[in-house]
């Protein structure tokens, strides 16, 4: 905000006064709005943030569920057979949106 001060001083000093009311209106509403935008910036990387740590909990949820699940079971015992099943269902899902 110092800069503001030094930029007032510079203007006063000028000698016409409504460009130096213009102007000092002008450095007050850029000032308003930096300290608008740096808010909004603060509250934006809170959120960010806070969504990012939620996140993460809800993949460890999903994870422990999936490995607590018969089907995650099945898909560690046979992988191959897993990986031929959605093969299959993938060529199968393929053929009816085709027909369409």
């Amino acid at each position: 905000m110092s800069t503001s001060t030094k930029t007032k001083a510079a203007v006063t000093n000028s000698g016409t006064p409504i460009a130096d009311k213009v102007t000092e209106t002008l450095h007050q509403s850029v000032d308003t709005l930096s300290e608008h935008a740096a808010t909004a910036e603060e509250k934006l990387r809170h959120t960010a943030s806070a969504s990012a740590e939620t996140m993460g909990e809800k993949q460890q949820q999903v994870k422990q569920y999936w490995d607590q699940s018969a089907v995650g079971k099945y898909t560690k015992e046979n992988p191959v057979a897993t990986a031929g099943i959605a093969f299959a269902a993938g060529m199968l899902l393929t053929t009816l949106l085709r027909r369409k």
